[in-house]
């Protein structure tokens, strides 16, 4: 401003107040560090535990959890009882993991440690079914097939047993402690230890006869490594499934991540329909708004999604990390939508897809034949197919032949040459075979088995016995007058001389 008084903007009138301001408070003067940018925030790392409290609720997604979960315990805790005849001398346990034979029986299935390959092919299946399942129907193995949610199921359900229901519960936590409430929890406590203790008990079942496991464990002769492993397992149990519970879901588990990388548009996923449920406003206040002819949607916000969760969350506020797509808030909904008068599925399997084109007017549309499932489905036959051909035409007789390090090749007196070898004939069945040994390759070649005395020389037979794995020396003698090669290739046959099996295996003979 010329030739008048400085106004409230002018920059001599500014610098003027900062220097008064800044005698008044020295602290002005301190140079601005790079922590006084940063936001004051001494707030927990992470949220507070929240406890749950879900209420029951009943439907057809309830009873579908109801039946999975006794056929998933009941097969856990008795097909160990199972029995399946193998023949004489065999286990007659149908599923057997038998570490000290080094053997896994499934039913009529017999693996050996040569074999793993197959465990390896199971594992890639089942990788693949989790994805074409999440492709179809989200996170349905957490819903319903996980072990973490069949057996927080079942705590659950002797929680209500005992405790009550949601309402019960919450009014039983807010008054504390009373004679009547201490005997409920020691009750509570008491049978979530048995289960426990019985799933692990039932765990280390598969890896023994567990008619005489059992026995062992009630006299205490079972093996020390048996109620170790009872014990971690009973902890284990009683921790995740009484106390964890969906913060296992939450935090400890890697699929909800997993499943957010590897779901698509097209995946059915546990969804709040908010072109049909919005604007949600209480039911007598809905009647007020229809009567001046507002919008007015269909959720009444009852809040009974949010109150029959196992993770408490509001499945209106749209996909999360902690939905386990149970289906239960599918369930609750129904059941006010009916009361009510109201189409039920307010929430239910959809997609945003599906939502948009009811927005829009146009029909809905699903596609469970889409590249990424039909992909999945290919390999997984694929895979079985393959694993299915190898199991069904595998051979029950094999050979591993080790060539000698050291010396890997002598000539003897009468100038013939010796190579020796370590030979394991493997006989896969449940009853001892007679086989004989040949060796094609050098020119003239014998064979000996050390430590054999066959009545063939030329042609050893030797007994294998059953369900065993026999180590031999082999000693190959060449006697030729032609000029061998440096390295020939030699192959080596075992046939059954009963069943004409034919075992091969190949390495080379050499010469010094």
């Amino acid at each position: 401003m010329l030739g008048g008084t400085p106004g409230p903007d002018d920059p001599q009138e500014i610098e003027l107040k900062l220097d008064q301001e800044s005698k008044k408070n020295p602290e002005m003067n301190k140079p601005l560090r790079e922590s006084d940018l940063l936001p004051d925030d001494d707030g927990p790392l992470y949220a507070a535990g929240k406890k749950i409290y879900p209420q029951s609720v009943s439907g057809s997604f309830r009873r579908i959890k109801w039946i999975l979960m006794v056929v998933c315990l009941g097969i856990y805790y008795f097909l160990p009882f199972v029995r399946w005849n193998r023949g004489l001398g065999a286990p007659d346990q149908a599923v057997l993991i038998d570490l000290a034979n080094n053997r896994f029986y499934f039913f009529f299935i017999e693996l050996w440690p040569q074999e793993i390959y197959y465990f390896t092919g199971l594992l890639i299946v089942a990788a693949i079914t989790l994805f074409l399942m999440n492709s179809l129907g989200g996170r349905v193995w957490c819903g319903y097939l996980c072990p973490q949610t069949v057996w927080t199921d079942l705590f659950f359900a002797v929680e209500r047993l005992i405790e009550g229901d949601r309402r019960e519960r919450i009014r039983k936590a807010e008054e504390g402690w009373s004679l009547q409430r201490g005997a409920e929890l020691v009750l509570k406590h008491s049978i979530w230890l048995m289960i426990a203790w019985w799933t692990g008990g039932a765990w280390v079942l598969y890896f023994a006869d567990a008619p005489t496991l059992i026995k062992e464990l009630v006299t205490f002769q079972a093996p020390m490594v048996a109620y170790i492993w009872i014990g971690i397992l009973t902890f284990t149990t009683y921790t995740l499934a009484g106390f964890m519970r969906e913060q296992v879901c939450v935090y400890m588990c890697p699929w909800p991540r997993i499943q957010a990388a590897l779901t698509d548009e097209w995946a059915l996923n546990v969804t709040y329909k908010y072109d049909r449920g919005e604007t949600r406003m209480s039911l007598k206040k809905a009647a007020q708004a229809r009567a001046l002819g507002e919008q007015v949607g269909d959720c009444v916000d009852c809040n009974q999604c949010v109150a029959v969760c196992p993770t408490g969350i509001d499945i209106r506020n749209g996909p999360q990390l902690d939905c386990i797509q149970c289906g239960l808030c599918i369930d609750a909904c129904d059941n006010v939508m009916t009361k009510i008068g109201r189409p039920t599925r307010l929430i239910g399997y959809d997609n945003d897809i599906n939502i948009h084109r009811r927005m829009e007017g146009k029909p809905e549309v699903f596609k469970p034949l889409r590249a990424r499932t039909v992909v999945y489905s290919g390999l997984i036959a694929s895979i079985g197919a393959i694993m299915l051909y190898t199991l069904l035409n595998r051979s029950l007789l094999d050979l591993n032949v080790l060539h000698d390090r050291n010396p890997v090749a002598v000539r003897l007196s009468d100038g013939s040459i010796r190579n020796g070898y370590t030979v394991r004939f493997l006989n896969k069945r449940g009853f001892d075979r007679v086989v004989a040994v040949d060796v094609v390759g050098p020119p003239n070649a014998v064979i000996h088995v050390v430590g054999t005395d066959s009545i063939t020389p030329d042609r050893p037979m030797i007994i294998l016995a059953r369900d065993t794995t026999t180590e031999l020396r082999v000693l190959v003698d060449s006697n030729s007058n032609q000029e061998l090669a440096k390295s020939t290739p030699v192959t080596f046959h075992v046939t059954d001389i009963g069943l004409g099996e034919v075992a091969t295996a190949k390495d080379v003979f050499v010469t010094p």
